[in-house]
């Protein structure tokens, strides 16, 4: 039951933003999705659709299509004042 995932191209370039030392825990955290794509720690977005998983002070937004099952991730930021505006 392997789903597959999708980096959309915003993400990536956020990515190489992000410093080296984080990048490992949220780059496992991603490939975890394709196995269980809402793990425990997953919380459900109120106001859009999707999920977020937390990795330290980062924050992993996606959505997942079980019809396709897929599960694209549309947002990498550091958690702060602004993040989800």
């Amino acid at each position: 039951m392997k789903y597959r995932v999708v980096v959309e191209k915003r993400v990536g370039k956020e990515a190489l933003k992000i410093p080296s030392r984080h990048r490992a825990s949220i780059d496992k955290a991603v490939l975890s999705l394709a196995s269980d794509p809402r793990p425990r720690n997953c919380k459900k977005l109120t106001d859009r659709e999707g999920y977020r998983v937390r990795v330290g002070d980062y924050r992993i937004l996606y959505v997942v299509d079980d019809e396709a099952r897929t599960v694209v991730i549309y947002r990498i930021k550091r958690r702060g004042e602004r993040t989800y505006k």
